[in-house]
């Protein structure tokens, strides 16, 4: 992903990249992924030195300091750290640009009047703290722009925004999205596989929340992991509604009396989703209400970096001593394939002018309907239709378009068909 300050990876690898005090060296964009990987390593802007985090920031506990010395300016970053505090205080800490996703469960402000009872009388454990209490619309709406706010400022420029609720603020969520610049991208239902019944009978059953997906701003170049998000789903497209249980059994954390120690625990299978679909190993995510840990934890297993920050002690507690016990995935395990923007392209000239596929070769489609020739400059013919591999395949199927390299097929001697695509895989391999 390219950097929001520095610019191109030549201009990132004249800074030095410090972690725990110790200098990882330049950036050359070859970590972990070999020399033509694209770099996730996090780089991060320039700001004044009010914006930096101190050693000594009482916010800070067992933080691993990263900081990037270039521009004459020297910024630190509390990674795989829970920052315990109000989270626009911690927020405002942070660097800008120094993050490539955040996800955000805020409080949902429920508005809950008196006790909720089940038909047997027991009391419901609902969601009845102080810090999902507001005395009204216009409060919540002004604490929501002020965390959004700061949200932006350290969402990298191509990075993503996670927001979740439910119909009590998920819509007042959405405006002020819109209102600060975000560039909504999709909003994702979670459909609860065992959601709490109605006990009152004068509703539908929730058994739903939303998850808004946003970019920086509509000029963004997010990162979406197309084909792990289709891998996940058996090969198919993932769609926007996501079957996934609640958190329950062993994976739900309890106090020592046995209760639930968070009454809105988010189940790590949705995490996982989240984090693998726009997100690569060593890039950071961050959550401002971080609860008892799960982002944090999972972000730890499937090797990301994280920032959580959470304002309860108690929680804060926990969700360190639960990202302690996570094990996290080698990194084979974790590594997710490039997308298609990441690849290296090969244009079809350049087989041309290799000798690999020489000018004169015959171009055919599977059903031999269409026969091509491939000219000097890499373009091809086909009767009237004449320009490059992809635009003649369009013409004679008379389509909007069409993918050249797995349309056309090179004929061999002996009259056998080999999928133009072949030829491109073993081009990009052998460099």
């Amino acid at each position: 992903m390219q950097g929001p300050v520095f610019g191109s990876c030549a201009d990132r690898a004249q800074a030095s990249l410090v972690v725990g005090g110790m200098d990882r060296g330049s950036c050359a964009c070859r970590h972990r992924f070999g020399q033509n990987s694209p770099c996730h390593r996090p780089h991060f802007g320039a700001a004044g030195a009010d914006a930096r985090l101190t050693p000594d920031s009482p916010l800070i506990h067992g933080a691993s300091r990263i900081g990037v010395r270039g521009l004459g300016v020297e910024l630190e970053l509390p990674l795989d750290a829970v920052l315990e505090g109000d989270c626009v205080a911690a927020l405002r800490r942070l660097p800008p640009a120094s993050v490539h996703a955040i996800f955000a469960d805020p409080p949902y402000n429920l508005q809950l009047k008196g006790s909720l009872h089940r038909p047997d009388h027991s009391l419901v454990d609902a969601v009845d703290d102080a810090w999902d209490q507001f005395s009204d619309f216009a409060a919540y709406d002004a604490f929501t722009r002020e965390w959004l706010s700061e949200c932006r400022r350290v969402l990298r420029r191509d990075g993503t925004i996670w927001v979740m609720g439910a119909y009590h603020n998920v819509f007042r969520l959405g405006v002020a999205l819109q209102d600060l610049g975000f560039w909504v991208l999709n909003d994702v239902i979670w459909r609860k596989a065992n959601p709490m019944p109605n006990f009152r009978g004068r509703r539908f059953t929730n058994a739903h929340e939303t998850l808004i997906w946003a970019a920086r701003g509509p000029e963004s170049k997010h990162r979406f992991n197309y084909q792990q998000m289709k891998a996940l789903n058996d090969d198919v497209q993932m769609r926007s509604d996501w079957f996934i249980p609640l958190c329950t059994g062993h994976e739900r954390l309890r106090d020592a009396a046995g209760q639930k120690l968070h009454p809105t625990q988010k189940p790590e299978a949705l995490l996982h989703r989240v984090i693998l679909a726009c997100t690569a190993p060593g890039e950071v995510i961050l959550d401002p209400f971080l609860g008892s840990g799960t982002t944090a934890a999972v972000a730890r297993r499937l090797g990301r970096r994280f920032i959580g920050i959470e304002r309860d002690p108690g929680y804060a507690q926990a969700a360190r001593a639960r990202v302690a016990a996570v094990e996290p995935l080698s990194e084979t395990a974790a590594l997710v394939a490039p997308t298609r923007r990441e690849q290296p392209r090969i244009p079809f000239g350049t087989l041309v002018e290799n000798g690999t596929i020489p000018p004169g070769s015959t171009l055919t489609d599977k059903q031999r309907r269409w026969r091509a020739t491939v000219g000097a400059d890499g373009s091809i013919g086909c009767g009237r239709a004449q320009g490059s591999i992809h635009a003649v395949g369009a013409a004679v199927q008379e389509a909007p378009s069409c993918n050249g390299w797995v349309f056309w097929h090179v004929e061999q001697k002996g009259g056998a068909l080999r999928l133009l695509d072949l030829f491109r895989t073993e081009a990009l391999a052998a460099r």
